[in-house]
């Protein structure tokens, strides 16, 4: 196994209790749309860019729409998240959170955010944690969303690593399968029988324990 250099983090789900919101707003979507939308789809929904999952969304109704139309409705269900995450603060982060960054600072890792949110700047920020990212990704500028490796990439090349360096952590299926597409060694957080492609699977974020899970340091330059 290469040396490691850089930890790569999704954000919804592993740092942040967010994930649930994307759901909430989806759902509220469809019922503007005059459907319920099942939980079981939510996991479908993970890590996927918001055009890919407004298409997830819309397979469960028999209805059609124009392009113009799936524009305006991927706008409404983010104004309508916007509105969830306005008073997010640093207490909605999931426990362990701040302490796996804070470990992989210590320990010489650089760290990036690789997540499918256009508003992780934004979420950042008000987490109270964005100071410990020496790069986040634009998920808006890159070409494909996950489960390809473009935003898992993007994240190495801002950190000026290469990927074989990079450690990713992921909870979901597309972005664990991003992370492996990217030549990286996946961490999994969640359901190991979700995340079997994983090269190890934790349950949360705070069984994340870089003393076991990451090298010494990084390698020289």
């Amino acid at each position: 196994m290469a040396a490691q250099q850089a930890v790569l983090f999704d954000l919804d789900g592993v740092l942040a209790d967010t994930a649930g919101l994307h759901f909430r707003a989806w759902r509220r979507l469809a019922q503007d749309l005059g459907f319920t939308l099942e939980a079981a789809v939510n996991e479908r929904l993970k890590g996927v860019a918001r055009m890919a999952a407004l298409e997830i969304v819309l397979a469960q109704t028999d209805r059609s729409f124009s392009e113009a139309e799936k524009a305006e409705l991927a706008a409404r269900k983010n104004a309508y998240y916007r509105e969830m995450i306005a008073d997010l603060g640093p207490r909605d982060l999931l426990p362990g959170a701040w302490a796996a960054l804070e470990a992989c600072r210590r320990r010489g890792f650089r760290i990036a955010l690789a997540s499918a949110s256009r508003n992780a700047p934004a979420l950042l920020d008000r987490l109270g944690i964005a100071f410990f990212f020496d790069f986040v990704a634009d998920a808006g500028a890159v070409r494909h969303a996950k489960p390809a490796p473009d935003i898992f990439l993007a994240a190495a090349e801002g950190l000026g690593v290469r990927p074989e360096h990079a450690i990713g952590i992921d909870d979901a299926v597309a972005g664990v399968a991003a992370i492996r597409a990217a030549g990286m060694v996946a961490i999994g957080v969640g359901d190991p029988a979700l995340l079997a492609a994983a090269d190890l699977v934790i349950p949360t974020i705070a069984a994340f324990d870089p003393a076991r899970h990451l090298p010494a340091g990084p390698a020289p330059e």
